[in-house]
């Protein structure tokens, strides 16, 4: 049982440290290309996008994978940090000159009114379990859309204007308006960066496996493994799904305030259901639970779509055969079973030369 234990707090290192390994190695080779030109500029303008469509994956996978809850609405926590995220660079931008501060206080903007809104929406939604959590969340993610529609808000020298339905802001001479309305955010500061990104999704992991693996983590993951049991030994049921709710909505939150400080422009139509289903399909394609997974299907399905823009009579074809390929090969009990084999196999290989090694008589001294 030591051992067992042991051997499964080894593995767990082990591909956290993998997944670590292969952000990294992965930036590297990148920058690399970027140096030597070898990179389109098509393809060196989804860096950006990639590494917060990656964040959006891995707080979702945090819900739906680890906390086993089903959420729709994930693109309105994103939207709720890009709005705000983007406002407060911009006040600040009236002061400060620095890119990358303007960048961090975004974000760290960003993600402290998601999570607000994520901690507010999941006290009385996370009661709700299955298709009913679902719809709830899908109607939170359109409500979101909605307001930021039919909000305005400007910022002058006497400080910020709120006003909604209408432009009554009334702002001074020097005065910009940030959210226009129907028109989104505009005179966005350009600050987001292919090294802000990965630095995000470093962030963002280490937040996610120190969460999973303390004391927290398994009690969220005993929620999600039997809710009634886990009542049943004095877990608090609200509390740790709201930790993992909020926590998930904080990352996303950062998400949005990146990937909004990727251009001068964008409207809150951005975020939209389609966007909550794509990264939904990000993550299931990914695994549920498994970080790298999700990493791995939101680069690959970022890209596939501008990789086959040449074929754009038959680019969505091609796009929906891939998705259908991949779900039915990850879900394929056959092809499960060789990998169970095929990994258990090489564990009890391993487990007996560690046996050999312990039992073999040692020689003796000359």
């Amino acid at each position: 049982m030591k051992h067992s234990l042991k051997w499964n707090r080894n593995k767990t290192t082990r591909n956290n440290f993998l997944t670590y390994g292969v952000v990294i190695l992965v930036y590297i080779i990148i920058q690399i290309m970027i140096g030597a030109d070898s990179i389109s500029s098509t393809m060196e303008g989804l860096l950006v996008p990639i590494c917060a469509y990656v964040v959006m994956a891995l707080s979702l996978n945090l819900t739906v994978g680890v906390l086993g809850e089903l959420s729709l609405g994930h693109a309105g926590f994103m939207s709720v940090g890009a709005f705000t995220g983007v406002t407060a660079a911009v006040a600040l931008g009236r002061n400060v000159s620095s890119g990358p501060v303007l960048l961090i206080v975004g974000m760290v903007v960003g993600a402290l009114f998601a999570a607000l809104v994520g901690f507010l929406i999941g006290i009385p939604v996370l009661r709700l379990k299955g298709d009913y959590l679902a719809i709830v969340t899908l109607a939170f993610g359109e409500i979101i859309k909605g307001i930021f529609n039919n909000l305005y808000v400007g910022v002058d020298s006497s400080g910020l204007h709120v006003s909604l339905l209408s432009d009554t802001t009334n702002l001074a001479e020097d005065g910009d308006l940030v959210i226009g309305g129907p028109m989104g955010l505009s005179g966005i500061p350009r600050e987001s960066t292919f090294t802000a990104g990965v630095i995000l999704i470093i962030l963002s992991l280490i937040v996610i496996f120190h969460l999973v693996n303390s004391r927290s983590g398994r009690a969220i993951m005993a929620v999600r493994d039997n809710r009634i049991a886990a009542e049943s030994i004095g877990i608090n049921i609200t509390k740790y799904k709201l930790m993992a709710f909020t926590v998930s909505a904080a990352l996303a939150g950062a998400a949005g305030t990146l990937f909004a400080m990727n251009y001068t422009t964008l409207v809150a139509n951005k975020f939209d259901f389609n966007t909550s289903i794509l990264i939904l399909v990000f993550v299931v394609l990914g695994g549920l639970g498994n970080m790298l997974g999700s990493i791995i299907a939101a680069t690959a399905l970022t890209i596939l779509p501008e990789a086959l823009r040449e074929f754009s009579d038959y680019r969505m074809l091609v796009y929906a055969i891939v998705l259908i390929l991949v779900m039915l090969a990850t879900n394929n009990d056959t092809f499960k079973a060789v990998l169970a084999a095929s990994s258990s196999g090489a564990r009890r290989k391993r487990s007996r030369l560690t046996w050999d090694r312990n039992w073999l008589p040692s020689r003796p001294r000359a």
